[in-house]
């Protein structure tokens, strides 16, 4: 261990449409996280609810509350940076709701938060239908880049994000040396496109990349492709939760990341001008 280095988890849950089960889950991985040291840690999207659409609108204003006070709790309780990777929040129009990513402080008041941009409206070949836009309003704020005095900058982000690089590449522009990608992936376009999209944006953004991840069957055909990981600047996997329930934890340093940024001046070498509008 260096002196910069510190302890990432990207937790790893079967979240259902039973509430109080999904935060013990939580709360039981968040406790051993700790337990092996994890400083920052990251829950999936979707980790209180997962669920049919129309129930979660329903439960969206006392849902908001429950997980806002959850997360406050738990990262006081375990004193730990703690990220709760996407929860409904009431955007005001009874209809819709927005996904939120919020980035919690020891003291349980939140540093950041996200709204997720992009929205996952996709027919799949394995029976599913996903319709986000549906339901959920797309954010109109940019990404924040939060910066945890003693421990890096770090980038939000929610899963189907990460097939947008450009939005990652304004991250790293503004600083961000650590990327968080909570995400219920699917099973069908998880085992093909998950991991390779995580490296991806690791290695263009020299910057590690934290990805806590839903894994299972959830309701009906639902289901996420699971693999958590933590991901180094140079784009090597170093801790993968597999299928399980559970969390992938390495370290991360942002000595390190300087040292890539360095080594490969990519970000750097960027010629902006000839592709700009």
């Amino acid at each position: 261990k260096t002196l910069t280095d510190f302890l990432v988890a990207a937790l790893q849950i079967t979240s259902t449409s039973n509430i109080d089960s999904n935060f013990a889950e939580a709360e039981e991985q968040i406790e051993l996280a700790t337990r092996r040291g994890a400083e920052l840690i990251g829950l999936p999207e979707n980790f209180a609810f997962l669920g049919d659409d129309s129930e979660k609108l329903k439960l969206s204003g006392e849902l908001s509350i429950k997980c806002a006070n959850f997360l406050k709790t738990m990262s006081q309780r375990y004193q730990v940076f703690l990220l709760g990777g996407g929860y409904p929040v009431p955007a005001g129009d009874d209809t819709h709701i927005l996904n939120r990513s919020a980035l919690f402080g020891k003291d349980g008041l939140i540093i950041g938060q996200y709204d997720k941009i992009h929205l996952f409206d996709v027919d799949l070949p394995d029976g599913n239908l996903y319709k986000e836009s549906a339901t959920i309003l797309s954010g109109s704020e940019k990404p924040p880049i939060i910066d945890i005095p003693g421990l890096c900058k770090v980038g939000l982000s929610i899963c189907y994000d990460v097939r947008f690089p450009e939005l990652y590449r304004y991250l790293s522009e503004n600083g961000a040396e650590l990327l968080m990608i909570p995400a219920a992936f699917t099973a069908f376009t998880g085992k093909d496109h998950w991991q390779i999209l995580l490296q991806a944006r690791a290695i263009e953004n020299t910057a590690y990349v934290v990805a806590p991840a839903q894994t299972g069957i959830h309701y009906g055909r639902r289901q996420s492709h699971g693999h958590a990981m933590v991901i180094d600047p140079w784009g090597t996997v170093l801790s993968d939760a597999g299928k399980t329930q559970g969390a992938a934890i390495a370290p991360a340093d942002k000595a390190r990341v300087k040292k890539i940024r360095e080594q490969m001046p990519s970000l750097k070498h960027r010629k902006t001008n000839i592709f700009a509008k």
